[in-house]
């Protein structure tokens, strides 16, 4: 299927003139800064790079990827509801995802007045590409978000089920891996290169471990990545958080020894929890966390929660399950112990 951009764009946005910021017009480092009515004076008074450039550019070496294939969003959200806002209209187009998955899709498609259409995965958490193929020949379906490894189950989405898609649809495909650095398995970004729909989001909240600052990444081709930085306010990504992630990437050695000592809390952990009599499964996980299932999840986060132990109950998407996130020995020790005593 041959894949057109402007197209799907919305036709708003493609005629859209972006806001030029005063950092736009001039972006040398050095002179008399009289041209974007800021404070003269303090440490924190001049407007962030609109467009993350050394960021991006300490990104690219990391990823071996152009910065011009990068966007700088605040959080992964911010990207999310560009998406919807750049190629979906609201009211008339759709977007597709398959529950159980993140549920930002699900406010972000709210927002922007934009039908979601939700297909169950089966029962291995995976794709029914037979249930798709009536909605990927719709032309009101401008985008299919796909969480992998998905969010809350732990699972990788097969990635040869994700090109079939990508391949066969004239849209969007968004393949969320916020937590793909904590797996084995390689990232989609390699696929970037073969399919001009495809997008790739990650972030620092997870695996990198600054969620406080807000840093969500998205790579893709330069006219896609040209539309996301021509809708975002122009300076969505500050200063501080910027320098922050910058720190984080340049400090390989920290990330690499923080990943591992997760990884193997994470083995203990599941070991331990295969032991608890309350359990009654845990599901194989590609991320930071494990669903498991219990015989009365809301009874056992209520439990939990009274001795301030705060896990995530899933039971309104996943009968009877619970979100554990990977933490220290010590509070896995609590976690672990409490459960024994239920």
């Amino acid at each position: 299927m041959m894949f057109d951009l402007k197209t799907i764009t919305r036709a708003n946005i493609v005629n859209l003139t972006a806001y030029s910021s005063a950092r736009d017009e001039f972006t040398g480092s050095e002179g008399l800064f009289l041209d974007a009515n800021e404070n003269p004076y303090g440490e924190l008074n001049r407007y962030p790079d609109p467009y993350q450039t050394e960021l991006k550019r300490e990104i690219a070496k990391v990823k071996n990827e152009n910065p011009s294939n990068i966007f700088i969003g605040n959080g992964s959200d911010e990207i999310i509801d560009l998406l919807f806002r750049i190629f979906c209209e609201p009211g008339k187009d759709s977007a597709l995802t398959f529950s159980p998955t993140y549920g930002m899709y699900d406010v972000a498609a709210a927002i922007n007045n934009i039908e979601l259409i939700k297909i169950p995965l089966n029962s291995g958490f995976q794709i029914n590409e037979a249930s798709l193929e009536e909605y990927l020949v719709n032309p009101k379906l401008k985008l299919i978000l796909i969480c992998s490894p998905n969010n809350p189950t732990g699972n990788l989405i097969d990635s040869s089920v994700i090109e079939r898609i990508a391949s066969s649809f004239n849209g969007i495909v968004l393949i969320d891996e916020a937590y793909i650095e904590f797996s084995e398995s390689n990232s989609c970004i390699g696929l970037l290169s073969i399919y001009p729909n495809l997008i790739i989001s990650q972030t620092f909240s997870k695996a990198r471990g600054l969620a406080a600052a807000r840093i969500g990444l998205a790579y893709s081709n330069p006219n896609i990545i040209n539309l996301l930085n021509r809708v975002k306010p122009p300076y969505n990504v500050s200063t501080l958080n910027q320098q922050a992630a910058i720190e984080a990437i340049g400090d390989l050695d920290k990330f690499e020894k923080n990943k591992a000592q997760i990884l193997k809390n994470k083995k203990i952990l599941s070991d331990a929890l295969n032991q608890v009599s309350i359990v009654e499964k845990v599901y194989p996980s590609e991320a930071n966390f494990f669903l498991i299932k219990t015989r009365n999840a809301n009874a056992v986060y209520n439990a939990l929660v009274q001795q301030k132990i705060i896990i995530r109950n899933r039971n309104n998407v996943i009968e009877n399950c619970l979100r554990i996130t990977v933490g220290t020995k010590q509070e896995n020790n609590s976690l672990v112990e409490a459960l024994k005593l239920m």
